[in-house]
């Protein structure tokens, strides 16, 4: 008999000591891959999954107890990308050790990879038996202008939100405020009816857009297609954050 693989996920990078990705203080895993291409994006290093470093679960799960002791009772693990979606049995297999050692799990997707079909939904039904929280990020409610912003439709990841709520997961919702795509008060409005659809979202935040990451563009040798978008006002926020209902206690940053 041959012997079988141990299961490995390519990872990108770690953060020993995340304030922004879900509750608490967080270990978070930034997993290499992505099918989507935001014009936003600050991070293009992630797209491809051959650049990342090979972890087991195990592996991974020894490097991010190490801060345990930082985590609080609210603290825990963010698995983020990337698409963390886009290594599924990977990730289902970390966040199932995880749980067995009584950690707090929390997905931050995009949904990109989501479908009904199988044999992608089996396993994520599966997934979200070792998960907590899912921070689902909509990029745009507008499918035309979802697809100019990212190249990819949004209308299955409308339904990964409407799936989430229909198994009363525990959501976040993100979204990113850019000027000029995103930030017009009827796309708001619309989402916001969208959001109220839905079971279970604990928190909707707004991630005003930013130019950090427009140097990885140039390292990569690709053009920037917002050059000269400049980050939202304060007042613009603010408007975004009234219309999605946002607790302004709770503000955060892309």
């Amino acid at each position: 008999m041959t012997e079988q693989k141990e299961l490995k996920g390519y990872i990108h990078s770690l953060e020993s000591f995340g304030s922004v990705d879900g509750p608490g203080v967080r270990y978070v895993v930034f997993m290499s891959g992505c099918a989507m291409r935001c014009q936003f994006c600050h991070n293009p290093d992630t797209w491809n999954m051959q650049t990342g470093t090979p972890y087991t679960a195990d592996e991974l799960l020894k490097q991010a107890k190490k801060y345990r002791s930082y985590w609080g009772s609210k603290g825990g693990i963010t698995v983020s990308g990337g698409e963390p979606l886009l290594q599924i049995d990977f990730v289902t297999e970390f966040f199932r050790k995880a749980k067995a050692e009584g950690i707090h799990t929390t997905l931050d997707t995009s949904g990109n990879p989501f479908t009904r079909e199988e044999p992608f939904f089996g396993k994520f039904q599966k997934l979200m038996k070792y998960t907590d929280l899912v921070m689902l990020d909509i990029k745009h409610i507008d499918d035309e202008q979802h697809q100019i912003l990212t190249g990819c439709t949004n209308q299955n990841i409308l339904d990964l939100a409407s799936y989430l709520s229909e198994i009363h997961k525990a959501v976040w919702i993100r979204h990113v405020l850019v000027p000029g795509r995103s930030d017009n008060d009827e796309y708001l409005m619309k989402l916001n009816e969208f959001i109220q659809t839905l079971d279970d979202v604990e928190k909707v935040e707004v991630l005003p857009y930013h130019t950090l990451g427009t140097f990885k563009w140039k390292e990569l040798g690709l053009k920037y297609p917002l050059e000269g978008v400049e980050p939202p006002s304060k007042e613009r926020i603010e408007n975004a954050e009234k219309l999605l209902h946002v607790n302004k206690n709770e503000r955060t940053g892309a």
